[in-house]
């Protein structure tokens, strides 16, 4: 861990150090990918498989990738009723939301001529889920559904096997739910590889969308030209900016539920106080920290991270602290301070922004309704994603206040997920009510490729993922 104080005038230079040692690393993370995505190229399925044994440890037959429809429909019966629920409830607040980005199409004409522009779906899009450490149905939910809503016709999905060679069926029912129409058990590189050459197995798709760690970000960066993606993702990242109206606990719960993803995500606490207020902050957040740490599910990737990637940057002032966001801009970025709402403008280098202490980062990654937006400093580059966006476009998430988390509470806490559980139950404001829980998500009526009021997928899927 990292602790910086932001009136060193070196402090941006030694983050900059930092910064360059993980450039090294990716060169041979890209170097390892390369050579993967080029076997796939040639091999197809028999690369496919031969990697499969070797990072997941699971033998499986080309027949044995593709999930039967009637396997997907059922899997929701391997679900309790609590947490499908959950699903549900995640479902109909991310469709509420990307229904909102639906753009049509539009014209200008005059004196015989007719301009325009028309918004058409992508046919085939690739969506690939991370599992291995943990399984993540949320992520299915925040890809599948704004293609749907988009009018994709076929929403492909790759996850890795787990080790008994099946897919977690907390997955699986979100892929039903959400209308995932064709499922693969495939993960890494080779899944990356697969969706955008093809093989006998899977058919190559039009753009790939969806998070993983650096191997699959390193793919991405390798095959778009080759197929479309929506940006290079990689580890987690959060960073938390944290007056002395905040509770620690809360701010290092925070930071765990995020740490917990990967052992290269990244989190960091800027802490804002004049004098010593900021380092008893600080001192305060990292003691909540390494206790909660100890009794942590996944104590030993969260610590990993925290070891190799955390960081604590001591500020005077707001500005200050702006200032800081601005430089390492951030996947999630959170605003535990007074009248956070006020500050929101100033913080606006991030992928999402979460907006007081009674909004945690896990009700994002679960339920809000906003999807992802970029890590990594990718924000500069695409701060929403939009083919024909000009506009910097943000997500701000603001549940509300103190009271309890609702139907939150429920979530179906996805296995290896404790902290982010943890971190809903003790913070989130949602309101209670908003339907019963058992409502089903259905397929809105199919859209005729061409129809001006169908959309790009690029427009509506305002990814950075988790």
């Amino acid at each position: 861990m990292m602790r910086l104080k932001a009136q060193d005038p070196r402090w941006r230079e030694r983050l900059d150090r930092r910064r360059k040692r993980g450039l090294r690393d990716q060169a041979r993370v890209l170097d390892g990918a390369r050579t993967i995505l080029e076997d796939v190229r040639k091999n197809g399925d028999r690369a496919v498989l031969r990697y499969t044994l070797k990072f997941d440890g699971v033998r499986l037959k080309a027949a044995d990738l593709r999930v039967p429809a009637d396997e997907i429909a059922g899997a929701a019966a391997g679900c309790d009723r609590a947490g499908l629920a959950a699903l549900r409830l995640a479902a109909r607040r991310i469709e509420r939301f990307h229904r909102r980005q639906v753009r049509k199409g539009w014209s200008i004409g005059g004196r015989g001529e007719r301009l325009g522009q028309r918004v058409t779906p992508i046919a085939r899009v690739g969506l690939y889920v991370p599992g291995g450490r943990a399984a993540y149905p949320s992520t299915v939910l925040m890809t599948a559904l704004p293609a749907r809503i988009a009018g994709v016709a076929e929403r492909v999905m790759c996850t890795p096997p787990g080790p008994d060679g099946e897919v977690s069926p907390w997955v699986l029912a979100a892929a039903g739910l959400a209308g995932v129409t064709e499922v693969y058990k495939v993960g890494g590189v080779q899944a990356i590889g697969a969706l955008a050459y093809g093989t006998a197995t899977i058919r190559p798709v039009d753009k790939v969308v969806g998070p993983g760690n650096a191997h699959v970000a390193a793919a991405k960066r390798w095959v778009f030209g080759e197929v479309g993606i929506d940006q290079i993702a990689g580890p987690s990242e959060l960073l938390v900016v944290a007056d002395d109206s905040a509770r620690p606990d809360w701010v290092a719960a925070d930071l765990l539920a995020q740490a917990e993803h990967d052992p290269d995500a990244w989190v960091g606490l800027v802490a804002v106080g004049s004098g010593a207020r900021s380092r008893n902050l600080a001192d305060r957040v990292v003691e909540a920290l390494n206790g909660r740490l100890r009794n942590l599910e996944r104590r030993r990737i969260a610590a990993a991270a925290w070891k190799r990637n955390g960081l604590v940057v001591e500020a005077a002032e707001m500005e200050t602290a702006a200032g800081v966001a601005a430089a390492i801009r951030p996947e999630h970025l959170s605003l535990a301070v007074r009248d956070a709402g006020r500050w929101v403008g100033r913080f606006c280098c991030a992928g999402a922004v979460f907006v007081g202490g009674y909004s945690p980062v896990a009700v994002g990654d679960y339920v809000a309704g906003p999807n992802h937006d970029g890590r990594r400093r990718a924000v500069r580059l695409a701060p929403g994603r939009g083919r024909f966006c000009a506009a910097h476009r943000r997500r701000f998430d603001e549940p509300g206040r103190p009271g309890g988390c609702g139907r939150c509470g429920h979530d179906p806490r996805e296995p290896g997920g404790a902290g982010r559980a943890r971190r809903i139950d003790r913070g989130a404001a949602f309101p209670k009510g908003g339907g019963t829980g058992r409502e089903a998500v259905t397929p809105g009526p199919p859209r005729a490729p061409g129809e001006e009021d169908t959309v790009d997928f690029d427009i509506v899927l305002s990814i950075l993922f988790f």
